[in-house]
């Protein structure tokens, strides 16, 4: 499994946190994965063979081979067919919404086909030239060129979302809203029409994200063995709280979260993270 992350031009790096590729060689009994919310939004190009994405126990669909996964707020289960070989790019949360007119929630917990986004024709060509480039710094190259295409001259990002977003990272989502916008009700209620819009989630639900984030690093990193230590640290208000948030969006317990066979993927991307 070979997973490599790169950094954005100097002009993107405010909006694209990183490009990412992933190889995996095709195995004849593959076990289904399972991702987690990140609370990014991800453009991605399946360059190898086909993957599956599980809607129920049983039934699945066979995901766009180019596509942009929105937000999700519960994880995703995936299985590929054969051999892995993707391209994506990671946007940070208020990303992507630089460069569509699409409302940002309407993509949420699902994958939209980037020709429904940027239009046919355009969509064929950019999949094409990613597709016929023989290196990862091409396909940047690439992409890189397409989104500076796109990008809105006037930024489509509210500077009281953005100024949210960066207090929720810096602060690990362990700051309430309320108290980053001084217990304004009526601000509130307008930064969680303009999140839905330009995030695709509300803060509260960001900041959940972003708080767990913090938590699975420190398993992920055996900085504790202590799941009560962990949730102090990662500033829940109880082992109880911690646990209940770590299934919402893990769909599974922090003790078997190291050892489940459906985690090995999220667990690569969140330890190179």
């Amino acid at each position: 499994m070979d997973y490599q992350t790169f950094q954005p031009h100097s002009d993107l790096e405010s909006l694209v946190k990183c490009y990412w590729t992933l190889e995996i060689p095709y195995e004849k009994n593959t076990q289904r994965q399972r991702i987690i919310p990140d609370g990014c939004i991800e453009m991605i190009f399946i360059l190898g063979d086909d993957i599956k994405r599980y809607t129920s126990e049983d039934e699945f669909i066979i995901q766009p081979r180019e596509m942009v996964i929105g937000q999700i707020t519960e994880p995703f289960f995936i299985k590929p067919i054969g051999h892995v070989n993707s391209f994506a790019v990671r946007f940070y949360p208020y990303g992507f919404a630089n460069f569509v007119p699409t409302p940002i929630k309407k993509l949420a917990n699902k994958e939209t086909p980037i020709a429904l986004l940027f239009g046919e024709k355009p969509a064929i060509e950019l999949e094409q030239k990613i597709i016929n480039a023989t290196t990862t710094e091409k396909r940047i190259e690439i992409i890189e060129s397409f989104l500076l295409s796109k990008l809105k001259h006037k930024s489509t990002i509210d500077n009281i979302v953005k100024d949210t977003i960066d207090t929720l990272f810096l602060t690990k989502g362990s700051m309430p809203i309320n108290s980053i916008l001084k217990d304004e009700l009526s601000k509130r209620r307008s930064l969680e029409r303009k999140f839905l819009k330009q995030v695709g989630i509300s803060p509260k639900q960001l900041s959940k994200v972003i708080r767990l984030q913090t938590a699975l690093k420190m398993l992920l990193n055996k900085q504790s063995e202590s799941l009560t230590k962990i949730a102090y640290e990662s500033e829940y208000y109880d082992q109880a709280h911690f646990i209940k948030d770590f299934k919402e969006f893990t769909g599974t317990n922090p003790k078997e979260y190291l050892s489940d066979e459906e985690m090995v993927l999220s667990s690569l991307f969140y330890s190179q993270d």
